[in-house]
């Protein structure tokens, strides 16, 4: 007698999202974030090449 076995895929829930600078509002990062772990806006602290300096960015619709 055989058996087999039944492979589920999980599906990963990523979603595309913009990094915009605080200070100059220009969008600098894109990235994936999961919504079941991250349900609220990011924030981040990160390289601006047009400030020359680490700023905070935020997610962007």
């Amino acid at each position: 007698m055989r058996t087999t076995r039944l492979q589920v895929e999980v599906e990963v829930v990523r979603t595309k999202i913009t990094l915009a600078c605080t200070e100059c509002k220009q969008r600098n990062y894109n990235m994936t974030k999961e919504k079941k772990n991250h349900p609220d806006r990011m924030e981040t602290k990160k390289y601006c090449r047009f400030c020359k300096r680490h700023t905070m960015h935020k997610e962007t619709k």
